[in-house]
């Protein structure tokens, strides 16, 4: 299988058309804007009489060579997500996370490393960022990951060569980067490599009580989500006029909504737990 990698420019452009057009329903008008997360992630923006809501769902702020950047949309009630709002969630610079990937590889190239990365946006996401980085090298991966980055390849984004685990000899994954969903980090399926080091991608890899509980030995630390700062730094652009914040750490980002003189409270969504692979 070979996919190619970057967002091409006309594909980018129609997507972000798309996402501007919205409709109207019962005297509400819906639209859409670029959230950041994944390929096709949106925020809901509501208007009804002169008064706009924006739900943005998940988002991130850094750039991602999969998805159109987040876009801030000015509002009256801001309902923002907060998975990592608190300030000890700083996620560090991704091409520095990606940097410690290759060097892992190339530091012991008779084995091979084993990265856990969510099947929708992580997994291509990182892939992405390993061709931006110069890896031009074949990446190995689980099936469960081939029909979603075949998806993101039809629309536009390019990922280079890819080569299913289950097609290829042991021996050929020596000195290689392979990616699975997490929980193929530890199943029988990971027998098939070559004494992997075990990686996982993800906001919570700065947890190392997680790491360890995961069995990662090289935790990387990229996330799809906010980081404290730029949760902060999205409701300072965006300036609502009251800020709902649910899905996470609603206290610590309510907080600093107090001592920010911020209107805010917080939004308990029943049936929403933290995703463990942010």
């Amino acid at each position: 299988m070979s996919l190619r990698y970057g967002v091409d420019a006309e594909a980018t452009h129609n997507a972000a058309f798309a996402y501007q057009d919205g409709f109207e329903r019962g005297g509400v008008r819906f639209s859409f804007h670029p959230a950041g997360h994944v390929l096709g992630s949106a925020q809901i923006a509501m208007e009804y009489a002169g008064e706009r809501i924006v739900v943005t769902g998940d988002y991130k702020r850094r750039p991602d060579p999969t998805c159109v950047p987040f876009e801030v949309v000015p509002c009256d009630i801001f309902i923002t997500e907060a998975t990592f709002g608190l300030p000890v969630f700083r996620h560090p610079p991704t091409a520095d996370e990606v940097a410690k990937l290759i060097a892992a590889v190339r530091a012991e190239p008779q084995r091979c490393v084993l990265v856990g990365a969510y099947a929708l946006g992580k997994a291509q996401r990182v892939i992405a960022e390993l061709r931006a980085a110069g890896w031009d090298a074949p990446i190995y991966i689980h099936g469960a990951l081939e029909r979603m980055c075949a998806l993101y390849a039809g629309h536009g984004v390019e990922l280079g060569e890819l080569r299913l685990v289950s097609e290829t000899e042991k021996g050929a994954m020596r000195g290689q980067i392979v990616l699975a969903p997490p929980s193929a980090l530890n199943d029988r399926w990971s027998r098939r490599l070559p004494d992997p080091v075990t990686a996982m991608a993800s906001g919570w890899m700065r947890v190392r009580q997680r790491a360890r509980q995961r069995m990662v030995e090289l935790p990387l630390v990229i996330s799809d989500h906010a980081d404290w700062d730029e949760l902060t730094t999205t409701i300072a652009e965006v300036d609502p006029k009251e800020s709902w914040i649910t899905h996470g750490s609603e206290e610590g980002l309510l907080r600093w909504c107090e001592l920010n003189q911020r209107k805010a409270r917080a939004l308990h969504l029943v049936g929403r737990d933290l995703e463990e692979e942010a």
